[in-house]
C-alpha cells in the first residue's frame, strides 16, 4: 500500500513537471468524453421532455390528414375538410371526442402603427387552452362555448405579442386587425392574455407566438383544411376511434377511406425518439473515435516519458525496485492522465449539455450511468494504452538503463 501511494505521488509529480504536455495529452480524452456526455444527455433530455409533453397534452390526441402519398387524381376537392365537417363530427361523436379543431395557421406581421411583431393566428375550439396547450390566462378571460356558437370575433393573445406591441402584457379590450383566409382581414377584440411555456414542439416547428380565435369566427377564404386536430376522451381508444371517424367522414364526403391518414402524437413521438436514438448512437460512435485517438496520444507520450526517464528507471532498479514496481509507476501515470481527462470532459459535458438543453427548451437530465460509463471508459483507455509503455519500462535492463545518455 505504501509503495502504491509512492508510485501515485511520483506519477503526479511527473504530470505537474510537464503541465502543458500533460494537458495536450489529455485533450483527446477531454474532447471525447465531453462529446459523449453532451450527446447522450441532450438526446435523453429531449426524449424525456417529449414523452412528458405527450403524456400531459398529447395523450389520446390524433391528427387526420389528407393522404398525400396518393396520386393527385385520387384526391378530389371534396376530400378537403371544412368547418361543416368539424360540426358534423362533434354532433356524431359527442361522447368520444373531447376536442376538435381545424388546422389553419395564418402567420403574419402585426403592427400598432409604432411597433411590429410576428404572430400566428390559429382557429381553435373553446376548450383549447386547457385541452391542448400549456398556456395559462393571466389577464381577462378564457373562451366560452357561446363565443364559438355565436361566431364572436374575439381572441386570446400570447403575452409575448402584447408586450412587443404595447410594452405591457395587459391589453384586454384592444382591437387587433388580423389577416385570415384568402387575404381577408378581420377585427378581433382581445378578451384575454395568456402566458405559455415554450415546448419542444415550438422549437421544432419554428412558429411565432400564437393568437387564438374561435374557429367559427375566422373566414377561410375558400381555403380547404388539410388536417383535423382531435382529442379523444380517455375512456376510448384513440386509434380505434380515429378509424371510426375516417370511416364516417369518407361516407358523408363520398371518398375512399384511404384518402385519409390517421396519425397519433404517440406515434410521432416514437418516430422522433427512434430518430434521436439513432442519431445519438451515430454521433456517439464518432465521439468515441476521439477517445481512441486520445488513448494513442497517451501511449505516445508515455513512450516518450519512458525514453526520457530511462536513467531514472535504471537507478530505481539498481536500488531494489522490482519489475512490477516500475510497471505500476508508469501504468498509474497513464491512468491518472486518462482519468483526469475523463473528469474534466465529464464536467465540461454536463455544463455544455445544460446550456444546449436550455436553448432547446428541454429539461436537462444528466444520467449518472452515462457519467460512470464515461469515467470508467476513460480509465480503461488509460490502462489499455498505458500498458505497453509501462511494460516496456519494466523490462529495461538496469545496466543498459544506467548507461543511457
Amino acid at each position: 500500500m505504501v509503495l502504491l501511494l509512492e508510485n501515485f505521488k511520483m506519477a503526479l509529480s511527473s504530470i505537474k513537471s510537464n503541465k502543458m504536455r500533460s494537458f495536450l495529452t489529455m485533450l483527446g480524452i477531454i474532447i471525447g468524453i465531453t462529446s459523449v456526455i453532451t450527446i447522450s444527455t441532450v438526446g435523453e433530455s429531449t426524449k424525456t421532455t417529449l414523452n412528458k409533453f405527450i403524456s400531459g397534452f398529447g395523450k389520446n390526441r390524433i391528427m387526420i390528414y389528407i393522404n398525400w402519398n396518393l396520386p393527385d387524381s385520387e384526391v378530389s376537392d371534396n376530400a378537403f375538410f371544412d368547418l361543416d365537417d368539424v360540426e358534423k363530427i362533434k354532433d356524431k361523436f359527442t361522447k368520444e371526442v373531447s376536442y376538435i379543431t381545424p388546422s389553419l395557421f395564418y402567420k403574419q406581421k402585426l403592427t400598432n402603427g409604432k411597433k411590429e411583431t410576428q404572430a400566428s393566428l390559429e382557429p381553435v375550439d373553446y376548450t383549447a387552452i386547457k385541452e391542448i396547450t400549456t398556456a395559462k390566462i393571466i389577464y381577462g378571460r378564457d373562451f366560452k362555448e357561446s363565443d364559438l356558437i355565436n361566431h364572436k370575433n374575439v381572441v386570446l393573445v400570447d403575452s409575448i405579442i402584447a408586450t412587443a406591441l404595447y410594452g405591457k402584457a395587459d391589453i384586454v379590450g384592444k382591437v387587433l386587425n388580423l389577416e385570415t383566409g384568402g387575404g381577408d382581414r378581420q377585427d378581433f377584440l382581445v378578451i384575454g392574455v395568456f402566458k405559455s411555456e415554450k415546448t419542444i414542439f415550438d422549437n421544432m416547428n419554428g412558429n411565432p407566438p400564437s393568437i387564438y380565435a374561435p374557429y367559427t369566427s375566422i373566414t377561410t377564404g375558400g381555403q380547404g383544411l388539410s388536417y383535423l386536430d382531435i382529442k379523444i376522451n380517455e375512456n376510448y381508444n384513440s386509434e380505434k376511434e380515429g378509424k371510426k371517424l375516417i370511416k364516417y367522414m369518407s361516407k358523408f364526403k363520398e371518398v375512399d377511406p384511404k384518402t385519409y391518414e390517421l396519425v397519433t402524437l404517440e406515434e410521432q413521438a416514437n418516430e422522433i425518439n427512434g430518430m434521436l436514438s439513432t442519431m445519438s448512437m451515430g454521433l456517439g460512435a464518432i465521439a468515441a473515435i476521439s477517445l481512441i485517438v486520445g488513448g494513442i496520444g497517451i501511449m505516445n507520450i508515455m513512450l516518450v516519458s519512458v525514453t526520457e526517464r530511462t536513467r531514472e528507471i535504471g537507478i530505481r532498479k539498481s536500488i531494489g525496485a522490482r519489475k512490477k514496481d516500475i510497471l505500476m509507476q508508469f501504468l498509474i501515470e497513464s491512468i491518472i492522465l486518462s482519468a483526469l481527462g475523463g473528469l474534466i470532459g465529464t464536467i465540461l459535458g454536463i455544463g455544455i449539455s445544460q446550456i444546449i438543453s436550455g436553448l432547446m427548451q428541454v429539461d436537462a437530465t444528466v444520467s449518472l450511468t452515462s457519467i460512470l460509463i464515461a469515467v470508467a471508459f476513460s480509465t480503461f483507455v488509460g490502462i489499455f494504452f498505458g500498458l505497453y509503455p509501462a511494460n516496456k519500462a519494466a523490462k529495461l535492463n538496469p545496466i543498459d538503463a544506467l548507461r543511457y545518455e
